[in-house]
């Protein structure tokens, strides 16, 4: 088994933390804090790294049950991600990047209103590039669960961007 360092393998790992908590929470500084929080964990931990089969997905676990406990905690749902600056898209107009810039904020806003789980398993799939295997591990479900909430989050988004983009509903 590798030995862990907390410095090559545990720290690189702070930029997924932080976009899984941010995906969780919705809070940039919710996020910040919980990644910080996690790290603590994780060194905390560190004389049980060798027993540990997956320094990531033991982080990515910690990181995700801390979102939801902070989640739990405010008590408070939010709609929306922070408003964050959109990179400039390369279109020809001030119009059409106005519409790509709507939505945008459109499929943001049908992502964060799927339930937990589902937005937890497209984050990791789709943003964070992670297999079947480790998403099961980081969330404690079957392989199976993880490929249905992947494949029923993809539909609600495609069903209702649909929706939205020919009713304007």
């Amino acid at each position: 088994m590798k030995k862990v360092s907390f410095r090559n393998d545990v720290l690189p790992l702070k930029n997924q933390l932080f976009r899984l908590a941010l995906r969780i929470t919705l809070s940039r500084e919710e996020a910040e804090d919980i990644v910080q929080d996690t790290m603590i964990k994780v060194w905390d931990k560190r004389y049980e790294w060798s027993s540990i089969d997956s320094i990531e997905a033991y982080s990515l676990r910690i990181c995700r049950n801390l979102s939801l406990d902070r989640l739990k905690k405010r008590d408070n749902q939010n709609d929306s991600f922070e408003e964050e600056k959109l990179d400039a898209v390369h279109t020809s107009t001030p119009q059409d990047r106005l519409i790509d810039q709507d939505r945008l904020r459109v499929v943001k806003e049908i992502v964060d209103s799927l339930p937990e789980k589902q937005r937890s398993c497209m984050q990791l799939r789709d943003f964070e590039g992670k297999q079947y295997k480790e998403i099961a591990g980081i969330l404690g479900i079957t392989e199976e669960q993880v490929k249905i909430n992947i494949f029923r989050a993809r539909q609600a988004v495609k069903q209702r961007f649909q929706k939205i983009e020919q009713y304007g509903l």
